[in-house]
């Protein structure tokens, strides 16, 4: 079967009962320092929190009765695990998910949640897949791949369709790269819509196996990644093709840029994303100056980030912000010292969140103790007024950009 306009279409009406609309929102904050119009497509609002629900519900359609009845079986660890568990168990079809045995317990849970059996095998995709193969084998249970398949891509790819239908102006959509399900979907029926908009990929630095194939250069895998969701070493060779026929560029982001992106997401539109529109977003702001004028839109394409992880990119967030900054002082061993420093924090309208006082390592002269005071501040300047404050009042302090 192949993955056409018609067989996108076709797969909307199908999937659109059971489907949410997600919205496509103007980001208001990020289009004023972007310089040009950007919209989120919010597909984190999606059923499970991603759009990996559309292509596991349109394969579910597709099975026969015979097949419904022998269940479904799949290979994850994260959207597409939870997309298919979701719809199998709203549909009444039993569902194995294979997941790698390093998977956090709380996506373990989320997917029990939904009715499914999972069994926990090898150390990723790659090594879990074929376990996955021989199981539907054993149990013929149907395999439903999480992006080779042109039925689970065209489901996919209905993103684009209301995108589209919600945005027509647009001149550019932003898609994160995986396994290429989704942009492959998106950019077949986004060019038989609108011939001219531009579709560009996204893949983090460290996965971009299909930078390196549409670019001609050597694969480069460089360990973990934010973008978990998109750290696909071998994408479907027939994505590959359609990637190379229909979309305009692929470009990567480093993990620094993923980072910094997924807490402006949060940050400048209060949108919780997980590291694949992280990329997406670096992606677009790496092409800012090429993009004046034009109007922009970019897939959400998941939510699921972990709370703790997201927690930890908060505060390192705050911190490259100015936001949160640690001051070091070398002070006198003498009472009264620290009274007087939160005095002057205080009165500057910063707030203290901690203080470590040490007097007792021998960084430091016997009369003399080091104090380390991480203060709350509205943005970098606020924090030079602060520090400004504390030297004209005699007191010795560098703050964390100064000792760096």
């Amino acid at each position: 079967m192949a993955l056409t306009p018609e067989l996108i279409n076709e797969t909307y009406a199908a999937i659109a009962p059971a489907t949410m609309r997600t919205p496509t929102v103007h980001a208001a904050r990020l289009s004023l320092r972007l310089g040009f119009d950007l919209f989120l497509k919010l597909e984190n609002l999606q059923h499970t929190n991603a759009f990996k629900a559309r292509g596991a519900l349109a394969k579910l359609l597709t099975l026969s009765e015979r097949e419904r009845a022998s269940g479904v079986i799949a290979c994850s660890a994260g959207n597409h695990a939870q997309g298919l568990a979701y719809h199998a168990q709203r549909l009444g079809i039993p569902a194995v998910i294979v997941m790698p045995e390093g998977t956090p317990f709380n996506k373990v849970k989320k997917t029990k949640d939904f009715g499914a059996e999972v069994v926990l095998h090898g150390a990723g995709f790659d090594e879990s897949v074929q376990y996955t193969l021989d199981l539907a084998a054993e149990r013929g249970m149907t395999f439903v791949h999480p992006f080779d398949d042109p039925v689970v891509a065209a489901g996919q790819g209905t993103v684009a369709l209301e995108m589209l239908e919600q945005e027509p102006d647009l001149d550019v959509i932003v898609v994160p790269i995986g396994g290429g399900g989704l942009i492959a979907g998106m950019a077949v029926v986004a060019k038989s819509v609108k011939p001219s908009v531009q579709v560009i990929g996204a893949q983090a630095a460290n996965f971009d196996a299909v930078k390196a194939r549409f670019d001609g250069h050597p694969t480069n895998f460089g360990g973990a990644t934010l973008a978990e969701g998109i750290a696909v070493k071998e994408p479907s060779a027939a994505n590959l093709d359609i990637i190379g026929k229909f979309v305009d560029r692929v470009e990567t982001a480093t993990e620094a840029e993923i980072e910094n992106a997924i807490f402006d997401l949060l940050s400048q539109e209060k949108i919780v994303a997980e590291g694949a529109p992280g990329a997406g977003l670096a992606v677009i702001e790496k092409l800012a100056p090429e993009l004046q004028g034009k109007k922009v839109g970019l897939v959400v394409c998941g939510g699921n980030i972990d709370s703790r992880l997201l927690s930890t990119l908060i505060l390192r967030g705050l911190v490259r912000d100015g936001r949160i900054t640690r001051l070091t002082f070398e002070i006198s061993d003498t009472p009264g010292q620290l009274a007087k420093i939160s005095h002057i924090i205080g009165a500057a309208g910063a707030n203290v969140v901690e203080v470590i006082h040490q007097r007792m390592m021998q960084s430091v002269s016997l009369k003399q103790a080091e104090l380390e005071i991480v203060i709350e501040a509205r943005d970098q300047q606020h924090v030079a007024d602060v520090l400004g404050q504390l030297r004209e009042a005699g007191f010795r302090v560098k703050s964390d950009s100064e000792i760096a």
